[in-house]
């Protein structure tokens, strides 16, 4: 039985390799896991990218500009200015401003100087570039019966009124049924379906069951705060606010961020591949987890410091060499950094 952690592998590796745009505009994609907002997290999300923007974002670095970072980066000035002049006013005291002036600075994605009256200027170095085209968000529920749709129509329903993403997707594991169970659950018509199966070494096939419809993400968006109780004796009305475009657009820029630096090999980060027991099944490009010891593909919570199964590996595995470059465990984790590396 595959388990959601290893399905939401498969789509993510798939959705590197093959995801097509709705378009025949030339895109490239970055696919990250387990990233949203403080009130929502999907478990896939593919960003498309404008191919020359995205090479262009390369200048600024492998790490995340955080909203406070973009603010200084997307207005700072071509010719020195004192920061108060050259930056829109913030809707925080200007003091963080200087402080995301300074790291900013320290980060050599701009320019920074103390003026002839001591003030702090700055300047460009790069223009920040408009290099996110599109959001797609995926939720993974590789086994999606009448239960499981109960719990996640509420989640996409969220999804469709916010229009945050531009698409909302839901990926299922495919079945020998004439027609797939996931089109008869009370799913949102707004979104689409893709059907999963496993081809050889470990690689997934994907099927298009329903198309989802493209979302007004330039729209004032809607978040549901609550919803009525599911049974007949609770009358309540349904709360919720108005989101406007600007939060939005931040939101998503923000968004995009965090999956060009994690990307969605992040997931080694929580486990323990320096466990002799620890291997990557299949096809690197697929990179699973498979225990040696449980004989199964774990999950991250199965794989820590706490697993009884858990044994370092022996000095013998290890590369020669000063200083020490580490045995298996280590070149795993290279190798995924410079797939995702690849990638960015």
């Amino acid at each position: 039985m595959t388990t959601e952690f290893e399905f939401e592998l498969q789509v993510c590796q798939w959705a590197e390799h093959h995801w097509v745009p709705s378009t025949e505009r030339e895109r490239s994609v970055i696919v990250a896991r387990q990233l949203g907002t403080k009130h929502r997290r999907w478990d896939t999300l593919v960003i498309e990218c404008d191919p020359k923007g995205l090479a262009a974002r390369a200048h600024f670095g492998p790490k995340r500009l955080d909203s406070d970072l973009l603010h200084v980066v997307r207005n700072a000035p071509e010719e020195w200015q004192w920061y108060r002049d050259a930056l829109p006013e913030p809707a925080y005291p200007w003091r963080y401003v200087r402080e995301a002036v300074h790291r900013a600075a320290d980060r050599g994605v701009i320019e920074r100087r103390r003026g002839d009256n001591g003030r702090i200027e700055l300047r460009r170095r790069w223009n920040y570039p408009e290099w996110v085209e599109r959001i797609i968000a995926i939720e993974n529920k590789p086994d999606l019966d009448a239960s499981a749709a109960r719990d996640l129509r509420p989640q996409l329903e969220t999804d469709v009124a916010l229009g945050l993403a531009d698409e909302v997707w839901v990926a299922t594991r495919e079945t020998s049924d004439a027609i797939a169970p996931v089109l008869l659950e009370d799913i949102p018509v707004e979104a689409g379906i893709l059907m999963v199966s496993e081809g050889s070494r470990g690689a997934s096939a994907v099927d298009v069951a329903w198309q989802p419809r493209t979302l007004d993400v330039d729209g004032v968006g809607t978040r549901i705060l609550e919803r009525p109780g599911s049974n007949e004796f609770d009358s309540s009305a349904c709360r919720f606010e108005y989101v406007d475009v600007d939060w939005k657009q931040e939101r998503r820029l923000a968004i995009a961020e965090r999956a060009y630096e994690r990307g969605w090999r992040s997931y080694l980060d929580s486990m323990r591949p320096d466990c002799r027991h620890f291997e990557l099944d299949g096809d690197t490009a697929v990179a699973r987890p498979f225990c040696r010891a449980k004989e199964t593909h774990q999950t991250q919570r199965e794989c820590a410091h706490s697993c009884p199964a858990f044994e370092p590996e022996p000095p013998a595995w290890r590369q020669r060499g000063w200083p020490i470059e580490g045995g298996p465990g280590k070149t795993i984790k290279r190798l995924l950094s410079r797939q995702r590396e690849r990638v960015r």
